[in-house]
């Protein structure tokens, strides 16, 4: 899989969330909340963040339910972004697997925050960044 979130530490055990049986879903890629209480693979910027997939979840295997990260140090990609993400600065889902700088301009913004970077990032360049993953 392309750009998935690797672990670099955690803090608590991986939560169980509903899945789709015919969903599959990569160890490591970042997975958006539906309702109720059910993950996907994330797919664009603004969906919400459940979390990272702490196991694969192989399509039609029966299980309906996934292991998900809601907190911990990942490695993640950035988008290629016309905005730079500083280091502490809040970052969100930006595309399919991938974390861009969060918006701050509406309440509604604030549900797309899925933690902060520790690095920097310049404007329009799409890299590799250590973040905290709080969505707990």
């Amino acid at each position: 899989m392309a750009n998935e979130a690797v672990l670099v530490g955690r803090k608590n055990h991986p939560q169980m969330f509903t899945c789709a049986d015919g969903t599959g879903i990569e160890k490591g890629t970042i997975v958006k909340l539906t309702d109720p209480r059910t993950v996907a693979a994330s797919s664009a910027d603004g969906d919400i963040c459940a979390g990272i997939a702490a196991e694969e979840k192989i399509a039609n295997d029966g299980r309906t339910e996934i292991p998900v990260f809601v907190d911990g140090r990942f490695r993640v990609t950035t988008v290629a972004s016309p905005a730079a993400i500083a280091a502490g600065h809040k970052i969100k889902l930006g595309g399919a697997n991938l974390v861009d700088a969060a918006d701050v301009t509406t309440a509604a913004d604030f549900a797309e925050h899925m933690g902060r970077s520790l690095e920097t990032v310049g404007a329009t360049t799409q890299e590799t960044i250590e973040f905290d993953l709080m969505v707990a």
